[in-house]
């Protein structure tokens, strides 16, 4: 079999997935259809629809593209039928019905943004660099009834830097999701539709009982408040795991009754000074902010009020001269 042979649909809608998009286009796979989420309404009015980044490039590229409401529909269905897959590639897409991912004779693969089965879910890259992990990478694996859970093709590590946030993680692992999924076409091409995988128990049995699992859920608002109570590397890596989207967050709050302020934390630095005062307390130093954590203060270095754009602390200090009166909770 060549690459001309095999009809590929590909699924997919945020930037991230528009990397290996753009790597089977550009390397001439025969990319037959895509399939991606429905325009989003953008604007104060939501009277402006914004089409995914995935659709963006496939209307660049003449491809056709599906946007169906529900994976279920069966005029969807019939209409991804008709393109007679032998292969779908899905990339940061939502769930797939059975109905559509054991469609295609060779079955359907996912690039999954980490080393299954640890961090199965929504939000891999974040929680991967939350929980202070020092190497994360990418996964293939057929699709089947459950979250992340198929059979594993293929994977490929990368080692995250300890100052790296997700942005920088993000990045690099949507590069190398683009060269894994290469790899994994070239290989089921090589097999004229076969290619060797293993179950992901089998790896976790290989590992023993003594390996926690890690799950990565999807991040909600709430999930980004920062737990000043924990210890400082803690409250380092959750900062950097939600810099620069969603954002992790905390309160300014000060005893006389005033509204609090809702600060977001980008960028912090490790001390080995000790926490000074009650967990929150906020020590100031020559126009550096410290705050107590449960064992060493920590320096906030980039930060954002409500309403306002995104700034050095330097510069936060010097607009807002009642720091001292305030916590942090």
């Amino acid at each position: 079999m060549e690459k001309k042979d095999l009809r590929i649909v590909f699924m997919g809608t945020p930037e991230f997935a528009v990397e290996t998009l753009k790597a089977l286009v550009e390397n001439e796979y025969n990319v037959v259809a895509v399939v991606t989420q429905p325009d989003k309404p953008v604007g104060r009015h939501g009277s402006v629809l914004q089409p995914s980044p995935v659709k963006q490039y496939a209307v660049e590229k003449n491809l056709p593209v599906l946007q169906p409401v529900k994976m279920k529909d069966p005029e969807f269905v019939e209409q991804l039928r008709s393109f007679h897959a032998d292969l779908q590639v899905v990339v940061a897409f939502r769930m797939l019905p059975e109905v559509v991912w054991d469609m295609p004779r060779f079955g359907t693969f996912n690039v999954h943004a980490a080393l299954l089965p640890q961090y199965r879910g929504a939000a891999p890259i974040n929680w991967a660099v939350i929980n202070g992990e020092t190497a994360t990478g990418v996964t293939t694996f057929f699709l089947d009834h459950d979250i992340d859970t198929g059979r594993i093709i293929m994977q490929r590590q990368m080692t995250i830097p300890d100052d790296a946030d997700v942005e920088y993680v993000y990045d690099h692992l949507m590069v190398l999701g683009a060269q894994i999924a290469l790899e994994t076409i070239d290989m089921i091409i090589k097999g004229d539709g076969q290619v060797e995988s293993i179950p992901q128990q089998q790896l976790l049995d290989k590992t023993g009982d003594d390996v926690e699992l890690h799950q990565a859920p999807k991040i909600f608002k709430e999930t980004c408040r920062i737990a000043w109570n924990a210890m400082a590397k803690s409250v380092y890596d959750f900062v950097r795991g939600l810099c620069p989207y969603p954002g992790a967050w905390t309160q300014l709050t000060k005893d006389d009754g005033t509204q609090p302020l809702v600060l977001k934390v980008f960028k912090t630095a490790k001390t080995q000074r000790p926490a000074v005062g009650a967990v929150g307390n906020i020590v100031i130093e020559k126009n550096r902010m410290y705050v107590s954590c449960a064992d060493h203060l920590l320096e906030l270095l980039e930060v954002q009020v409500s309403g306002k754009k995104r700034m050095a602390v330097r510069d936060f200090l010097n607009g807002f001269k009642e720091i001292g009166s305030y916590r942090v909770e």
